[in-house]
């Protein structure tokens, strides 16, 4: 796959991206105990998925770092983020977990910023791979 010079579009979404998984890592790693018994999410849960973040953010950082970026490192970002959207709401509706109003909210809010994240970094790599084009 293409190697792409990092625009500061997809540089500043890629550094966003990163911000909201560490502050919202953070979160839920630290703060399991306040957290779980608000949203009635298993602290098991909140504190893996918390944990998982940090490693997440740290890839976005450096990729938000390089000059060039290749496509596929841009696309598993992408991935990950719907991935991470689909299991977001596949979780509410599973009957795995009784998370309270306020679980519910919080589990659909980082997931709907998730997807937009997704989106953004799709928007981004497409206007990469025309800007490449167009060069040629």
């Amino acid at each position: 796959m293409p190697s792409y010079k990092l625009s500061n579009f997809l540089r500043y979404v890629l550094f966003a991206d990163a911000a909201t998984c560490t502050a919202t890592g953070l979160l839920m790693s630290v703060g399991t105990g306040l957290l779980g018994g608000l949203t009635g999410l298993p602290s098991d849960l909140l504190l893996y998925a918390g944990v998982g973040l940090l490693p997440f953010a740290a890839l976005l950082i450096y990729l938000g770092t390089r000059r060039e970026v290749s496509s596929a490192a841009i696309w598993t970002v992408i991935v990950i983020n719907v991935l991470w959207t689909l299991d977001s709401f596949l979780l509410l509706v599973s009957g795995w977990v009784e998370p309270t109003v306020l679980g519910y909210a919080f589990v659909a809010f980082q997931a709907i910023g998730v997807a937009g994240f997704a989106a953004l970094e799709y928007l981004g790599l497409k206007r990469l791979s025309v800007s490449a084009e167009v060069e040629q």
